[in-house]
């Protein structure tokens, strides 16, 4: 591998970039993720399948995705996004038409395992990836505008799909939404990430073996952090509503709670550039997990009033916001780039099984302690937990 300083896309490369990333990742995410949740009740209605069967191949899609990550943050590192992206959207393809075409269980669920494949290729981490490497120092400026407009992704694809499947049924709703995919990311990924990929800034970086990072103290430190606390951030978002129900909102001014946490999400992602600048590794790290830490108690123990459950609803959704930055820089800050496809994939993993894990543990958990502040409460001490593990997640030699 090339150790001598990287060549660089001109600004209008990056620029470009960085389009084409916000693009596709509202894209994928909204035909691979988003679509699901407005879809499956229409599934389960039409084929007599369970809704717990049904999430369970969508949640199998997802664990696949984090195991074919590993190998693919690999192929990320010796030759760039662009072929490993493009061949992420090429399975897409098929995989969607399967899922629309099942007759059967068996085809449901092969088809999400395809679908898990094409998600490895297509979603945060190789766009990550793309940025870490190709933005350099100016990696955070294009990680948050990505993040920000991926964010949008549900926003789009879940009105869209409800739209459709109002006018069609699940199986054309999901024949339209692959044409929706190919037609925008394949030629995008395919054209729009060319150029070279740049070789890392560190001749150290290069020789650093990735297995022995990988087995570190500090990595496998931040692997259960940040794994904790995507658990704990996912748990909270899709149990939310029924918590705050319970605290005796409407189903109405909990949903609007859930929208609003969007809004903070969107606010704690803007805000992540000026904490990068004003603490240091180790205690941005403790510092963003302990907030949501703090923020989940407090659902956890307030019972009101409205006005100030819905505030607090904001600051739990600024926390999961920033997470993901917190996430996507975390590698680069500790150990550089020369391998953050493969460390990343590896660090996403299973951060990406608790989110497949997240939905359903909270209903679980709240028939098991009586209700849901006390699930939240429970939630509130992992994210401690996770707060604290990160204080140990950075290497001496950083």
């Amino acid at each position: 591998m090339a150790t001598t300083k990287p060549a660089t896309l001109s600004r209008a490369g990056l620029r470009r970039v960085l389009v084409v990333l916000c693009v596709t990742e509202i894209t994928s995410w909204g035909v691979l993720y988003y679509a699901f949740p407005v879809l499956a009740p229409s599934i389960a209605a039409d084929t007599g399948w369970s809704i717990s069967t049904i999430t369970a191949a969508f949640s199998t899609g997802l664990v696949v995705s984090a195991a074919v990550g590993i190998p693919a943050g690999r192929w990320l590192d010796r030759w760039g996004p662009r072929p490993v992206m493009t061949a992420g959207s090429v399975l897409g393809i098929p995989a969607v038409l399967g899922i629309a075409m099942s007759t059967s269980l068996f085809w449901f669920f092969a088809s999400w395992v395809l679908a898990g494949v094409s998600m490895a290729g297509v979603l945060y981490q190789p766009a990550f990836a793309a940025l870490t490497r190709w933005w350099g120092p100016r990696q955070v400026a294009a990680l948050t505008w990505l993040t920000l407009l991926a964010g949008l992704s549900s926003t789009i694809f879940a009105p869209f799909t409800a739209v459709l499947v109002e006018r069609l049924d699940w199986r054309e709703s999901y024949l339209v939404l692959s044409v929706v995919l190919a037609v925008v990311t394949i030629p995008a990924h395919l054209f729009g990430l060319r150029g070279h990929w740049p070789a890392p800034e560190s001749v150290d970086e290069v020789n650093r073996d990735p297995g022995a990072i990988a087995r570190s103290r500090p990595f496998v430190l931040l692997v259960i952090a940040i794994g904790l606390a995507a658990f704990t951030a996912f748990a909270v978002v899709v149990n939310q509503v029924p918590l705050l129900i319970e605290r005796g909102l409407s189903t109405t001014a909990a949903a609007w709670a859930l929208g609003l946490g969007g809004l903070g999400q969107v606010l704690g992602r803007l805000g992540y550039g000026r904490i990068v600048a004003a603490t240091g590794v180790r205690g941005r790290s403790v510092l963003v997990l302990a907030l949501g830490a703090v923020s989940t108690a407090l659902l956890a123990v307030l019972p009101g009033p409205a006005v100030l459950l819905i505030a607090v609803a904001m600051l739990a959704g600024a926390a999961r916001g920033v997470v993901t930055l917190l996430q996507a820089t975390a590698i680069s800050d500790r150990w550089g780039t020369a391998h953050y496809g493969r460390l990343g994939a590896l660090l996403s993993a299973p951060a990406m099984l608790a989110t497949a894990l997240a939905p359903w543990a909270g209903a679980a958990l709240a028939e098991v302690l009586g209700g849901y502040p006390a699930v939240f409460g429970l939630l509130a001490l992992i994210a401690v937990v996770s707060a604290v593990v990160a204080a140990g997640s950075v290497p001496r030699s950083r």
